[in-house]
């Protein structure tokens, strides 16, 4: 059954009634039903590229390495690669030096081996309300001469390596006061 759709406006041709808009598109028509698309092998792309991690991987940095590269800077007189970083400063090792101390008492240089490492300390005094200091810390006894017959009332000699200014205010100590020494 089919039904003429009536206008408002005249359906004559002149051309001074415009038509209503929309008459002029065609009649709707049903879109018949078809089965949904499916992308076949999409299951065994990733199957497969699991399989093949490695390589996946490798062409992840590649790609990455790439994109890094051309964006990096463009200017012509830097080269390209790794930035230029503020040299190092190369800090002055401590110097060492080679320190011979005579310890007040020689049964406590018997002691000593090389390789320990001791306090040395400065006693003013202290009979008479002198103070006791410690002049070195942590220095590594490098050698224990072997004590003279004569020597031992006066102390006994050990070498002790520690540094250069330290080495100053021991043999300063050893002029003004008795040195003793303990173990760390």
């Amino acid at each position: 059954m089919s039904v003429a759709p009536s206008f408002p406006f005249s359906t004559s041709s002149s051309p001074a009634v415009p038509l209503p808009p929309g008459t002029d598109a065609p009649a709707t028509c049903e879109v018949p039903h078809f089965a949904p698309v499916r992308v076949r092998g999409g299951r065994h792309r990733l199957r497969r590229l699991v399989r093949h991690r490695r390589r996946a991987v490798a062409a992840g940095l590649a790609v990455t390495a790439a994109a890094l590269v051309a964006a990096g800077p463009r200017e012509a007189d830097r080269t390209r690669g790794h930035p230029v970083a503020e040299p190092v400063r190369q800090h002055r090792a401590v110097e060492r030096v080679s320190a011979p101390v005579r310890i007040a008492d020689g049964a406590t240089v018997r002691l000593l081996r090389p390789g320990d490492r001791v306090d040395v300390i400065a006693a003013q005094e202290t009979a008479t309300g002198g103070d006791a200091r410690v002049v070195a810390r942590g220095a590594r006894v490098t050698k224990v001469p072997e004590p003279l017959d004569a020597a031992l009332e006066s102390g006994a000699l050990v070498v002790l390596s520690v540094p250069r200014g330290t080495a100053a205010r021991l043999a300063g100590a050893g002029a003004t006061a008795r040195l003793a020494v303990t173990l760390c």
